[in-house]
């Protein structure tokens, strides 16, 4: 990974994302981007999680994201800060007392790779669980999984590969079929620690 982004720059990202959802709530408040770090400006891919606490658990309440690097990294926060709170179909809207529960956390990708192999039985060989997320497509179905994903449910290379198969409603083997395309890419990830607490980057183990 050639791109890569200091502690305050991941600061700042994680402050953005909150005050982009804060901001929903209050249409007369303009976020201004004037003090952005300039690395900020660069084209990149980025999730955002949010996680709702509950006592020592935490429970999945909203993640959406842009795979590719299709805008600055400051506005695709923004927008998929947004997104993950609103706009996730799979949970109700977050309402402004939850975000007193909430945590969040940004992953910024790098440009997703297409993994070549000789034969499809090879993959889990050359997908790295703790470093990889994965982008599986067939047809018209995809999925993707961030590589924190693995790691919080235990998986190896090959559970990953069927687990991602099942995000993109295909069949858990079908990253074994000739048609599949399968990518993957590597991820910064800040979090908070509590819900407006302390940001830390994220390092992955397995």
């Amino acid at each position: 990974m050639t791109f890569t982004l200091n502690l305050d720059e991941g600061k700042y990202i994680v402050k953005l994302a909150r005050r982009s959802i804060e901001n929903e709530f209050n249409k007369n408040e303009l976020i201004d981007l004037k003090d952005a770090p300039k690395k900020l400006s660069e084209l990149c891919g980025v999730f955002v999680t949010l996680n709702k606490v509950k006592g020592v658990q935490k429970n999945l309440r909203g993640c959406i994201g842009y795979p590719y690097p299709i805008k600055q990294l400051k506005e695709a926060v923004k927008d998929v800060a947004v997104a993950a709170a609103f706009e996730d179909y799979r949970f109700p809207q977050v309402t402004k007392n939850e975000l007193n529960e909430i945590i969040i956390e940004v992953s910024v990708l790098t440009p997703p790779e297409t993994v070549k192999v000789d034969k499809p039985t090879d993959y889990p060989s050359v997908i790295k669980v703790s470093e990889d997320g994965l982008i599986i497509q067939s047809g018209n179905r995809s999925g993707l999984l961030l590589p924190q994903v693995p790691v919080e449910w235990n998986w190896d290379s090959e559970e990953f590969l069927s687990q991602c198969c099942i995000k993109a409603g295909l069949p858990p083997d079908a990253w074994l079929l000739p048609d599949t395309k399968i990518q993957k890419f590597q991820a910064i990830i800040f979090s908070e620690q509590t819900p407006r607490g302390e940001i830390i980057r994220e390092e992955l183990t397995h």
